[in-house]
């Protein structure tokens, strides 16, 4: 049953989600909205674009840590640790803390499509399967160099790494592990359809400027 410490932490957890990171530090240190530049997008790597690679790290940085923080005030819950209760809170927290990423009640609702703080959540429930996802991620973009094949790659290894990796404690937790690659894909769409025609913009982490 819910009760009104749960509606108060998912809350807690949709508006630390929705910090706009990259609107902030666009607006208050370079004077521009990043959402009316690029991909129109908020975040981390449309940052890198339009902010740069510092401004972009560090927008990747606290957006990940969005993830795992907005998991972790579970621990101000009255549920046991390792109960039923606590496990189900903890994916309810996770699900507000992305929608709230991409959907910002501090940013007109004009978010991001949530990959870094995911993997903030992922860090949250299992450091190792995050590790995983993580490795997977910069092997795929170092190869391609493409930010999106990356995500949506790592995000369709994410309900394998929790099987074989976290065990799957609950119906719950399969739930999400499922939900996430489909939300992740579906962000996509518009960089898959790019990806398909070859059009999709590619990111040179370490490429010299003005070369």
């Amino acid at each position: 049953m819910i009760g009104l410490q749960d509606i108060i932490l998912v809350l807690a957890a949709y508006l630390i989600g929705s910090i706009p990171t990259s609107v902030w530090i666009g607006k208050r240190f370079y004077n521009v909205d990043v959402r009316n530049h690029g991909s129109g997008n908020s975040g981390a790597t449309n940052s890198v674009r339009i902010l740069g690679k510092k401004a972009g790290l560090i927008v990747l940085l606290i957006d990940i840590l969005k993830g795992w923080a907005a998991v972790g005030i579970v621990c101000f819950s009255s549920y046991a640790s390792g109960s039923p209760q606590r496990l189900h809170l903890e994916v309810a927290l996770a699900s507000s803390a992305i929608l709230g990423h991409i959907l910002p009640i501090y940013a007109g609702f004009k978010g991001g499509k949530g990959v870094a703080t995911s993997l903030g959540i992922i860090i949250a429930f299992s450091p190792i399967v995050a590790l995983l996802c993580f490795l997977l991620f910069a092997l795929v973009f170092f190869i391609f160099h493409y930010v999106s094949l990356a995500s949506i790659t790592t995000a369709l290894s994410f309900p394998v790494w929790m099987l074989v990796m976290a065990k799957m404690q609950s119906k719950w937790v399969v739930a999400f592990s499922i939900f996430l690659p489909i939300l992740v894909i579906f962000m996509h769409r518009e960089n898959i359809i790019r990806l398909l025609k070859k059009k999709e913009s590619k990111i040179q982490l370490f490429k010299k400027q003005g070369e």
